[in-house]
Order: structure tokens, then C-alpha cells, then sequence
């Protein structure tokens, strides 16, 4: 049985209940959410990564990094790193999006090296294999699409992403109302691309069932890609993406009869009054299942810096019911990121995910930030270096200009708020004595 099949016949499975521990929830509480397909738990049946975790519904919000090789640099080495530097900064699960080299092999290494969910997107290394073989992705079948999902899945990987709303009915779409940006989901554009050429239905649409079999056979949870996701923050909101939610609310309802594990994937570049309306539309259109939003980013100019434009949109999206931030680096736009860059990636969307888990009263949550007011107020040093979302920064800047008086900061030293009011009350306790 998969997860979903498990919940729904009232199973308590093992991953049930090592999620409800770190949620601090009841494994009942979980099994009910995974029945109703409101929480997703990706567990590949080959693969039990060490870290398994729970997605959606009142749960933390969980947080994505991507890792992947490219054409211009194959380094499965380097890979490795940046595998290991999410894990540090405290990634929930990983996409491998590997385009160049050895594609199986590089998954082997990052699924055998993983203590974290893993994911991936299949589309990628059918195009890619096509592109060697064939010289051209309009040479991919249906079959080369479907094979490659199969083969993700028996390698180990914990849920994959499929475009399988892209139809020639959104093509339609794009062609009647054009975008500023077009199409910028690597995966939606192949596929597109392929339907313009053959002028075909999108095989992963169309062999909708096929999909559902592999993933049923693994316990693969879908990710249903967001192929119309906006690239621009003008294109947001159109006719293209909505129509898009749509046929992935109705490939959900279908998933989920079939007993497969599912959740949907969101914007991308969104201005900040329409992120809340966004994924309220997904969540109800949907009917709950988890929410996975790449961002979204609030504004279009940021190169560089665009995982500070994502957190800003990370934690509103979440604060609204987004479920699953995939995190986005600095190098956002511009190249591929190092390892310095995913560690920044992963700090700035689990800053985003705290911040909406507060304002959504998960258990625990606020918590953490009281623990560590207290300590700041005690001036509780090594406390507040161990307890922080990023001790390797924190301790960075702590000794990077010392303070003269150790259990100050060097910004206020004897003037420090804390310290002063420390001692106010100490000479107000021994006055009241003295008086006595």
C-alpha cells in the first residue's frame, strides 16, 4: 500500500508516526491529514532517507533546495557539497535538476548520499538523452517521457515533478493573451515546445494514468508542475496560469482516487497584493493539497539579491496557506550557484518559513523565538550562538569586531539596553533592602 492507501483504510504506517513526533501532533492526527490528502509524506518505497518529514496542512512549512549539474559545469563533486551545505543549513528535502553529464550516475550519488527527501524532474533527462541521441528534444516520444519517470522512480527519488497541465488548450491560451516573459519553466517549455512540433497532446497529459501507475508502484509522491508559472510580474494572474490550476486541481482529484500521493506546485514572480489571493485559489481549487511555491519573488529588478525578493514572498505565501517553499539563491537569474549560495538560499526561505509558521500558530514555532528573547535579555551569548537559525553567521559577526566587555555586542558595549536595565534592578533590589 502507499501512504494515501494506508491512511485511507485507517493504517498507521511507521513514517506516520515519526512525522507526528517532529510535529508534535498525534500519528492519528497525521494519518487523518495523508487520508484527506492534505499532507503528503514523500517516501520512496526503495528509499528510506534518515530525515523523512511531512508536507502541508498545519504542519512546519518546509523548505526546498535545488542542486543539479548544468552542460557548462558536470561536477558531481560539487554537487555533492552543495547537497551537503543544504543539509547543514536545514533543508527539508533536495531537487537534483541535473542537465549536464551523466545523469543517472549523478543521481545515484545524490540519492546515496542523502539524508533528505529527494526529488526530481524526469522531463529533464528525457530532453537531455533525446538531445545526444537524437539531436534534437522534438525527437523525445511519449515513451522516452514515461521511461525516464520510471526510471526516477526506481532510483529512489521521493516525488518528481510533472508538467502534466501543459495542454494544448493552455497553448491556446498563450497564443490569444502573449506574456511579457512567455513560458519560463524549463520543463513547461520543453514540453511546448514538443506539442508545437508535433502538434500533439502533451504525452504526460494524455498518459495521465500511466503516471499514476508508476508513481503508485514506488509510492512517488506527484509534484504537479507549474509549467504557466509567471516569469514576470506582469504575466501574473493570467489566463495561461489560472487555466493551468485548474487542470491540475482535476489531475489531483484523480491522483489522489488512485491512491497516489500529490501536491501542487505554484508561482514564481508575483507582486505582493496578489500572493495571498494566489495560493487561497490554489488551496480551495485543490481541495488542500500541498502547496509548493517557488518564491514567489515580489519583484522583477533584483538580480542578485532575488532570495531576499523570494523570502519576502516566501513568507507571505506560507502566512496563507503555502505549504512548501523551494528555495531561490543569489545567483537566481544569473548562474549556477556554489555552495556558499545554496547555504544563503536555505537560510533565507527557512527564515521565510518561520515567519509564516509563527503567524499561522504552528505548534512550537513561537516558541523558539521566545526561548531566545529570554536569552537575548540575559545576554545569554553562547545561548543565543547555539539556538539561532544560522550559528556559522552568527558567531562570524560576533567575532568579527569583539566587544571590551564580554557579555555586551561591540555595537553597544556598556550602553547596552539589556545591561543597564540589569543593573538598574540590582541597585533598586538593594535599595529596597537597605530601606527595609
Amino acid at each position: 500500500m502507499t501512504q494515501l492507501e494506508a491512511a485511507k483504510r485507517g493504517k498507521i504506517t511507521p513514517e506516520m508516526e515519526r512525522v507526528a513526533a517532529d510535529e508534535r501532533r498525534t500519528p492519528e492526527e497525521i494519518r487523518a491529514l495523508v487520508a484527506a490528502g492534505r499532507v503528503v509524506i514523500p517516501c520512496n518505497k526503495r528509499r528510506k532517507a534518515t530525515r523523512i518529514c511531512g508536507i502541508g496542512e498545519t504542519l512546519h512549512t518546509k523548505v526546498n533546495a535545488n542542486i543539479g549539474t548544468s552542460e557548462d559545469f558536470a561536477d558531481h563533486v560539487k554537487e555533492v557539497a552543495k547537497l551537503k551545505a543544504a543539509e547543514g543549513a536545514g533543508a527539508d528535502t533536495v531537487m537534483d535538476l541535473s542537465t549536464g553529464g551523466d545523469l543517472r550516475a549523478i543521481r545515484a550519488i545524490i540519492v546515496n548520499e542523502s539524508s533528505i527527501t529527494i526529488g526530481s524532474v524526469p522531463i529533464y533527462e528525457a530532453a537531455v538523452k533525446a538531445a545526444r541521441e537524437k539531436r534534437s528534444i522534438m525527437d523525445m516520444t511519449p515513451d522516452d517521457m514515461l521511461n525516464a519517470v520510471r526510471q526516477h522512480c526506481e532510483d529512489g527519488v521521493d516525488f518528481v515533478t510533472v508538467h502534466c497541465g501543459v495542454t494544448l488548450a493552455v497553448l491556446e491560451q498563450l497564443k490569444k493573451y502573449p506574456r511579457v516573459c512567455g513560458v519560463v519553466s524549463r520543463g513547461g517549455t520543453f514540453l511546448l515546445e514538443w506539442m508545437k512540433y508535433h502538434g500533439k497532446e502533451n504525452p504526460l497529459y494524455e498518459r495521465y494514468d500511466d503516471v499514476l501507475s508508476i508513481a503508485k508502484e514506488f509510492d512517488v509522491t506527484l509534484s504537479l508542475g507549474d509549467g504557466l508559472r509567471p516569469g514576470a510580474l506582469a504575466d501574473a494572474f493570467d489566463r495561461a496560469q489560472v487555466h493551468e490550476l485548474n487542470v491540475l486541481s482535476e489531475l489531483a482529484e484523480r491522483a489522489r482516487d488512485a491512491g497516489v500521493q500529490v501536491m501542487i506546485e505554484g508561482p514564481g514572480h508575483v507582486p505582493l497584493d496578489q500572493i495571498e489571493a494566489q495560493v487561497k485559489l490554489a488551496k480551495d481549487l485543490c481541495r488542500g493539497a500541498p502547496f509548493y511555491v517557488l518564491g514567489p519573488l515580489v519583484c522583477d529588478i533584483a538580480p542578485g539579491y532575488d532570495h531576499i525578493a523570494a523570502a519576502i514572498g516566501g513568507a507571505i505565501a506560507a502566512a496563507a496557506g503555502a505549504d512548501f517553499l523551494c528555495y531561490v539563491t543569489p545567483t537566481e537569474h544569473l548562474s549556477l550557484p556554489d555552495v556558499e549560495d545554496v547555504r544563503e538560499g536555505v537560510i533565507a526561505a527557512r527564515i521565510a518559513a518561520h515567519a509564516a509558521d509563527i503567524a499561522k500558530g504552528v505548534p512550537g514555532a513561537a516558541d523558539w523565538d521566545r526561548q531566545f528573547s529570554e536569552m537575548r535579555r540575559n545576554r545569554d551569548w553562547k545561548g543565543m550562538l547555539e539556538n539561532c537559525i544560522d550559528p556559522e553567521r552568527a558567531r562570524k559577526y560576533r567575532e568579527h569586531i569583539k566587544a571590551h566587555i564580554a557579555d555586551t555586542c561591540s555595537m553597544c558595549g556598556k550602553y547596552c539596553v539589556f545591561k543597564l536595565q540589569s543593573k538598574a534592578t540590582k541597585r533598586n533590589k538593594k535599595v529596597k533592602q537597605a530601606r527595609k
